[in-house]
């Protein structure tokens, strides 16, 4: 059996190369997977032109195609994203909206192209709002047909109107790094399950 795959989607509104806590914590979540077999790639969406829309590709300069090849060669997806006035960044919500293209994309016996992979999520922010985000991310993630593992999110917020940033910690907080293995032995055991029993035929 193959090495089950992941891919991290870091939703940052920064451009590679400017540090940042999203990018941190999708790279801590990888190095955990890695523990257990799986072998993980980052994609920082920032660095491509995503066109608005909700088909698998909106034309002429639209790069989210190139993205999209990774996301369906993947087992695993991992959306990491700052928290920006108590919602998800901007960019991970456009990747949701892209990712609504698949609910049309159905495989030989009648499943959307996303059943049968799983999905998990990282927020970082010096603000509240994580458990909002975590929500929203996995409703329209399943509703694509991607399985939530359990425990399959990780995340760290400042205290209430606090002002610093993940990447600025000394180290990793125990209860952050407890749940990022958590999260990370669940999802990788819930990829090689649905490899070898997949969901039942839709049609």
């Amino acid at each position: 059996m193959a090495a089950p795959t992941a891919l991290a989607l870091v939703c940052t509104l920064k451009k590679s190369p400017a540090d940042s806590s999203s990018d941190l914590i999708a790279h801590q979540v990888l190095d955990e997977l890695a523990r257990h077999g799986v072998e993980g790639s980052v994609v920082r969406v920032a660095d491509y032109d995503v066109a608005p829309g909700i088909t698998a590709d909106e034309g002429d300069g639209d790069e989210w195609p190139r993205i999209r090849e990774q996301i369906i060669a993947a087992d695993i997806l991992l959306i990491a994203t700052p928290t920006w006035l108590g919602h998800m960044s901007s960019i991970a919500q456009r990747v949701l909206e892209r990712l609504d293209a698949e609910l049309s994309e159905a495989d030989g016996e009648g499943r959307p192209g996303m059943v049968g992979k799983v999905a998990t999520a990282a927020v970082v922010g010096n603000e509240d709002g994580a458990h909002k985000i975590v929500a929203d991310l996995f409703q329209g993630l399943n509703d694509m047909g991607y399985t939530v593992p359990a425990q399959g999110c990780t995340y760290w917020n400042d205290q209430a109107m606090g002002g610093t940033d993940y990447k600025d910690l000394p180290a990793v907080p125990d209860a952050v790094a407890t749940t990022t293995a958590t999260m990370a032995r669940n999802a990788a055991h819930a990829a090689r399950v649905l490899t070898t029993q997949p969901y039942p035929a839709y049609t």
